[in-house]
């Protein structure tokens, strides 16, 4: 069974015309043809019949301007043999059913022959002690006629499924459309309004999506307002918080550095709730250098653990946000040198001419596969990961997918040769 609406539309309606198409072709076969063609096999050996009777029964004077009517008026060849033509007439329907007529009618056994002329047939019969010889041309098949009224049924019905098909793919080709819309709305982007034209379902349809597009773009606006009201307020007092304990005298040291290492902690995760929020917002496109962009940003890895980078030769210019590439690679580099950056953090990029791949690899611990999608999660931390001095805030790898998503990147983890997690982020040329 097919999966897509177009493919079960139109196999129930080839099924549908094919179970139709046979019933009523064997209708009008059973009820129709065959009864106009026995008709027509019929009349004709009725009148072969009697101009082999009258041809007996005139004097041999006038036989040879009957033969000669016979031809003008009727078609029909007649004439005295003495031997019989040895070759039989391919056989069809209206052959088989004339021989019928005609045996039935003079009783004998008459069989339709081919001679010089493949255009006619002819037959043999016994008249007493003459045998006459009769021909008509092939033409006279006068049930051709029914069998093209069943050829144009045919093909007004095969233009009727044609017609429902193409209208079927019609509606596939805008609930596909409408379906990757929906896509395009569930990772963030705000897609032009669809346009309200068609039938009133497909108006009503169209109107509520752009509605919904509507109300999710303010949703994220109101989201992004409401977190940055909240990050004013809190880094206010937090402000106060750090000014408090620096003025404390006669205060434990190790206790006043957990105090100050909370706050560093509050603030931080603070600032991660607002890149997490405004992450779905798309820069200006613009041309940079990727490859220099990954240079600068393994400049300032450095001071985490050792990267090791090769800039390639030629610059590989992209067209797209380059702060969001930053903050992505930025991201990605600080999970790698956070969990294995005893051994190193390896970049590469791979600039192809459809598309732009960067590597980030680690010989850490991994992600087990089962893990590696729900790692995106927002707060979302593996075991060895959940203390607040091994992980962080849980929002890294999710600002990072949130941001892939809004300009048309992907971002997978994959599990690294030797050991280690693989993150690779595909870039589409022209995105």
């Amino acid at each position: 069974m097919p999966r897509s609406l177009f493919g079960r539309t139109a196999l129930g309606l080839l099924l549908a015309f094919l179970l139709f198409e046979t019933l009523a072709f064997g209708a009008v076969w059973q009820w129709v043809v065959r009864p106009l063609a026995e008709r027509s096999a019929d009349d004709l050996a009725a009148r072969i019949v009697l101009a082999a009777k009258t041809w007996v029964e005139l004097p041999p004077a006038t036989r040879t301007d009957f033969e000669m009517e016979l031809s003008f008026r009727h078609g029909l060849e007649l004439a005295q043999v003495k031997e019989r033509l040895p070759h039989r007439a391919d056989r069809g329907l209206f052959v088989s059913l004339l021989e019928n007529a005609l045996s039935r009618r003079t009783q004998q056994h008459i069989v339709l022959k081919q001679g010089a002329e493949v255009t006619w047939y002819w037959l043999e019969i016994q008249s007493a002690d003459v045998l006459l010889r009769v021909g008509f041309e092939r033409e006279r098949d006068t049930w051709d006629a029914p069998l093209v009224a069943v050829g144009i049924f045919l093909l007004g019905a095969i233009l009727t499924v044609m017609a429902a098909l193409l209208m079927a793919g019609r509606v596939s080709r805008r609930l596909r459309k409408l379906a990757a819309l929906a896509a395009e709305v569930g990772k963030g982007r705000s897609p032009l309004p669809i346009p309200d034209r068609g039938a009133q379902e497909w108006l009503d349809l169209t109107a509520a999506f752009n509605r919904m597009v509507e109300e999710v773009r303010a949703l994220l606006e109101n989201r992004t307002v409401l977190l940055a009201g909240i990050s004013h307020d809190l880094r206010t007092p937090i402000t106060r918080l750090h000014l408090a304990l620096s003025m404390l005298d006669e205060v434990d040291p190790i206790l006043l550095a957990r105090m100050e290492h909370d706050l560093e902690e509050m603030n931080r995760l603070i600032g991660d709730m607002l890149d997490f929020s405004r992450a779905l917002q798309r820069d200006e496109q613009a041309l940079f250098d990727l490859a220099h962009t990954l240079s600068e940003l393994a400049e300032k890895a450095e001071s985490l653990a050792q990267v090791r980078w090769a800039a390639p030769a030629t610059p590989c210019e992209v067209k797209g946000s380059e702060s969001a590439v930053r903050r992505i690679v930025a991201n990605l580099l600080e999970n790698a040198c956070r969990y294995g950056g005893e051994a190193g953090v390896d970049v590469s990029l791979q600039c192809a001419a459809g598309s732009v791949v960067i590597e980030v690899g680690d010989h850490g611990p991994g992600i087990p596969a089962d893990q590696r999608e729900a790692v995106f999660r927002p707060f979302y931390r593996l075991e060895q990961a959940r203390s607040r001095e091994g992980g962080g805030s849980g929002l890294g790898l999710a600002i990072a997918r949130q941001l892939a998503d809004a300009h048309g990147w992907q971002i997978e983890l994959a599990e690294r040769d030797g050991g280690g997690l693989m993150a690779r982020v595909i870039i589409s040329r022209g995105t």
